[in-house]
């Protein structure tokens, strides 16, 4: 899977730009603050159709205009395609001219795995980013996924704001109980299915970085449907108290282990990174064996927060992807090709 070409109107710092893409290393280099992170999120935006930098979509419009438009044209192994997105006072999302209902229905078409300077906190920082790396890679996968986070989601604002009243009424709290028991039961057999892939994977991928034991387990508040039920009415009294659900798989996390010592609690910045580079390949990798191809790889101020000897690992295993990396220097890698970034201009 690879793009090969993106069309750019109005988006940041761009008036216009064409980009073509090659299916091998693509380096964006110049100095901060040019627009090299720009071209990552537009390519994120045609993924996902919403960007990881902002959820405002009118801050994506440069200064000036009323619109943007991103075209990215894609290729896999049985079929291309092109992505359209068009954001002035609404947004529209467009796969071959045909206009998508729904923005879920973008995923799936470009598979991406993006690595950026703040995923080197992911470990430590709290769940819910967590819980956001899980649902891009699910999500990317499974569509299905996405439409049963939805609904618990929904199903939990609802009872939420009904906690918030302060009236208490078990039997309205069991209506939303059983829903949010059947959508957490997918999601939580999705979630713990592709923890236990990436588990399969990331071992051996740490063992070529260090010699240290690397492992992950997810930790959730759901084991099985009736239990979760028993557990929601065990926690009502505190809900009523606190105004909100204390339990369920809106809390899920993951946590790693180096030499069977949490790394987000003892881990040295080192291991946290190394943990990291070993996370991202393997979700590369799980990815890889349920396409039977891999994704693009998109790498943000990729050298800023890590080591030579830890870049030179991470490049050791990304042959045969499509990689788009941004930096400040331009960097001598085997099968790249490298574009300076000026001003909102591709040199």
């Amino acid at each position: 899977m690879y793009i090969n070409n993106l069309k750019i109107q109005n988006f940041r710092n761009y008036k216009y730009q064409e980009i073509n893409f090659e299916n091998k290393i693509n380096i964006f280099y110049g100095d901060n603050a040019q627009g090299k992170t720009n071209i990552l999120e537009s390519i994120f935006i045609s993924s996902f159709g919403k960007s990881f930098r902002t959820n405002k979509d009118k801050e994506l419009i440069k200064m000036g205009e009323n619109f943007l438009k991103i075209q990215t044209h894609f290729q896999k192994k049985d079929r291309d395609g092109e992505i359209r997105v068009e954001i002035s006072d609404k947004k529209n999302v467009y796969l071959n001219d045909v206009k998508l209902k729904k923005l879920s229905e973008v995923l799936g078409n470009i598979i991406l795995v993006i690595f950026t300077p703040d995923d080197i906190n992911l470990l430590k920082s709290g769940p819910s980013a967590r819980r956001k790396f899980l649902d891009m890679m699910i999500g990317q996968l499974r569509p299905a996924y996405v439409l049963n986070l939805n609904s618990y989601l929904k199903t939990l604002d609802q009872r939420n704001n009904f906690l918030k009243q302060k009236i208490k009424n078990d039997a309205m709290l069991d209506i939303w109980d059983e829903k949010l028991a059947e959508y957490g039961e997918k999601v939580f057999n999705y979630r713990k299915q592709f923890i236990d892939l990436i588990k399969n994977k990331i071992t051996a991928i740490h063992a070529e970085i260090t010699d240290e034991k690397i492992d992950i387990n997810y930790s959730s508040d759901f084991k099985n449907r009736q239990e979760f039920i028993e557990l929601l009415k065990k926690s009502r009294q505190n809900d009523y108290f606190r105004g909100y659900t204390t339990k369920g798989i809106h809390r899920d996390d993951f946590i790693i282990y180096i030499n069977n010592e949490p790394v987000n609690i003892y881990g040295s910045q080192g291991q946290n990174r190394t943990a990291i580079l070993s996370l991202k390949l393997a979700e590369l990798n799980v990815i890889y064996d349920d396409l039977g191809e891999y994704p693009i790889l998109l790498l943000d101020d990729f050298m800023s927060e890590l080591d030579e000897k830890r870049i030179a690992n991470f490049l050791n295993n990304i042959e045969n992807i499509q990689v788009i990396i941004t930096c400040t220097k331009n960097i001598d890698i085997k099968n790249s090709i490298s574009h300076q970034v000026i001003g909102g201009k591709i040199i």
